[in-house]
């Protein structure tokens, strides 16, 4: 039996790897699992970010707790992390069996000066044109402002110190996908990644893609590939 895990991204929540997470249960019998980090849940599901109490750590066993849930009942594990899942997802397949991992947007490096000037200034036409409540990223962005104490950002910081050393141990298969456009994380933090993980990686980048890759312009062609990459079969690395 396969399982697939899905982990969301800093003060995200599930909703950032909904579609993917949706497409692949329709479309095959996995169970497919996408846990709220603690701290989390802006979206749909009505909750609000509450991070002033969190840890990385907390973060961290919500998500190997997970895997473990998963793996109790399944053979075959997918790992799909996004933005900051996607370094606590190379944790997790570094530190337990995983079949194949998968990284969206992963911040491994942060943050991308100019991409964000070119969204700031985006915003500040479509303002003019009076059209800026209609743009799902400012909507995304204002949601979170003056919700995220410092606290919360150094506890960030230190996910991303404790989970990059991971990155060379990891020798499972790997798909790496990244937006051009992204403004929080800078696509030529890709080579950084390919750089550390020992594997053969394969990288596609979205050139009209911004940071929540699977919310995007290019979401179905990014879900097709991550679908059609997991059904393929594993080649063995070594």
């Amino acid at each position: 039996m396969t399982a697939c895990l899905l982990i969301h991204g800093y003060t995200g929540g599930p909703y950032e790897v909904e579609p993917l997470a949706t497409y692949l249960k329709e479309q095959t019998d996995w169970e497919v699992m996408s846990p709220r980090l603690p701290g989390h849940g802006l979206g749909d599901d009505g909750k609000a970010l509450d991070l002033g109490d969190v840890s990385y750590t907390d973060w961290i066993s919500t998500a190997e707790d997970a895997y473990l849930q998963l793996k109790e009942k399944h053979d075959v594990i997918y790992i799909i992390g996004f933005s900051m899942g996607g370094m606590i997802a190379a944790y997790l397949a570094a530190s337990y069996p995983c079949e194949k991992l998968v990284l969206l947007s992963t911040s491994r490096k942060f943050i991308s000066i100019s991409q964000m000037s070119i969204d700031i200034l985006d915003f500040g036409k479509k303002a003019i044109k009076k059209q800026l409540k209609e743009d799902p990223l400012f909507n995304h962005y204002k949601g979170k402002y003056g919700s995220v104490p410092l606290s919360a950002n150094l506890e960030f910081l230190k996910c991303m110190k404790f989970t990059k050393p991971y990155l060379k141990q990891i020798h499972c298969p790997v798909f790496i996908a990244q937006g051009i456009q992204d403004g929080m994380v800078p696509y030529k933090s890709v080579h950084y990644l390919d750089k550390e993980i020992p594997v053969d990686a394969e990288i596609i980048y979205f050139h009209d893609s911004k940071h929540l890759i699977c919310l995007g312009e290019d979401k179905d062609i990014v879900i097709q590939s991550v679908y059609h990459f997991l059904l393929r079969k594993a080649t063995t690395y070594s």
